[in-house]
């Protein structure tokens, strides 16, 4: 493989907004691709795959290369080196790569690999945390499964079309995909590519959502007709799983507090055939006041740690603090609380995070049930998944329904 100059400033580019200018590594990757429109989709890949591979090995290679943050550009052509080199790439006679020591580079990587913490690239605090929630062995499984590299996944749009039909269509796009057992509106791409390039995307045939993302709605059990609410809905990959499922018969209610993630999921309806979705923005608490009681199911996707998503959000571990925690449980604990009250009685709710972590998870919900508001519902089913044992993403959830 022959290194290009100008696709690797960009990678040492794209490593500088990440870490010196705190933007979030997909933004980075999005804003330095628009850079030249010379490039094809192998230099856009091996921008985007090196950026991603060196920022979830952050911690492995700054070891390696014995630089230490904040980090200036040098340091960020020594992270570069190390990334190369543990990959046989030979290092072209550049003045910013030279002197690069490949044996040592080597050595150092074979001594610290010994090492959960360097091994697996995760800041101490997080490792602790890990060991505390788990035992020893199933953390160490789950981590290192969660710094591999994610698959792409799709969801059929089944509004508008069916995964046979999806699959031929896309392969006569050129693109390969397989079913993926026990999940019956996911295909999973062969080869990484873009798909939103696509005629099938345009067209609204499918939307890219991990497997595990794919549990979550199913789990509400909808029927068309209902009222359904998406409580904390964002850009609303499960509004549009719901409306899905609901035919697109009776109403779906998608609420935010952020105005412009509801604009984003009326794009994504449009393009879906989605007609039974309603946005409404969270402005004060008299939105939630006038759904009281009102909902057959409502869906509760909080806001989380994302330490389920680290293989497609690797800064993650890297922009979360210990301190974060309590915030983020307080919320989680809050929105269960305020939201419940949306379902009417003998409806159901569903709790989702995209966390492993129990005090986000099965914790929340055995405090919530003892609750004065969580008197009234019972728990009928939750779901543990993790990434070493799905092959996907780690999700929880838990169906409860109100007495």
């Amino acid at each position: 493989m022959r290194l290009h100059r100008n696709l690797v400033f960009a990678v040492v580019d794209g490593l500088d907004l990440i870490f010196n200018e705190g933007v979030y590594a997909s933004k980075a990757v999005e804003q330095i691709l628009k850079r030249d429109k010379r490039w094809g989709s192998r230099d856009r890949g091996f921008i985007a795959e090196t950026l991603y591979d060196i920022v979830r090995w952050k911690r492995l290679y700054a070891e390696i290369a014995e630089v230490r943050e904040p980090f200036d550009r040098s340091n960020f052509f020594r992270l570069f080196a190390v990334w190369a080199v543990l990959r046989g790439i030979p290092l072209p006679n550049w003045k910013q790569l030279e002197d690069t020591p490949a044996r040592r580079i080597k050595g150092r990587f074979d001594e610290l690999s010994k090492i959960r913490k360097y091994r697996e690239s995760i800041p101490d605090w997080m490792d602790e945390l890990g060991l505390e929630s788990f035992k020893e062995a199933f953390w160490e499984k789950e981590i290192h499964a969660l710094n591999q590299p994610a698959p792409v996944v799709l969801r059929t749009n089944t509004l508008k079309t069916s995964l046979p039909f999806l699959r031929k269509h896309l392969l006569d796009e050129g693109i390969a995909t397989d079913p993926i057992q026990g999940y019956p509106h996911a295909l999973v791409l062969k080869e990484r590519t873009n798909v939103f390039t696509t005629q099938a995307f345009k067209d609204g045939l499918f939307e890219v959502q991990d497997a595990s993302s794919q549990l979550v709605a199913p789990m509400l059990e909808v029927e068309p007709g209902m009222r359904v609410i998406d409580a904390c809905a964002g850009a609303g990959g499960k509004s549009l799983h719901l409306a899905a499922l609901m035919e697109n018969k009776g109403q779906l209610i998608g609420l935010d507090i952020y105005p412009q993630k509801l604009h984003e999921l009326k794009r994504r309806a449009r393009r879906n055939g989605v007609h039974n979705l309603e946005t409404r923005l969270i402005e004060s608490t008299k939105t939630i006041k006038k759904l009281h009681g009102k909902a057959d199911r409502v869906l509760i996707d909080v806001p989380c740690t994302g330490l389920g998503v680290l293989r497609r959000n690797p800064d993650t571990k890297w922009k979360l603090q210990p301190s974060d925690l309590d915030g983020i449980t307080e919320t989680q604990k809050q929105l269960l609380t305020d939201y419940s009250k949306m379902v009417k009685p003998g409806g159901k709710m569903v709790y989702a995070t995209c966390s492993i972590l129990p005090r986000e998870n099965s914790e929340q919900i055995e405090e919530f049930l003892k609750s004065p508001e969580g008197n009234s519902f019972e728990l009928e089913k939750e779901r543990h998944v993790f990434a070493h044992s799905s092959g996907y993403d780690g999700f929880y959830m838990a169906s409860l329904r109100s007495k």
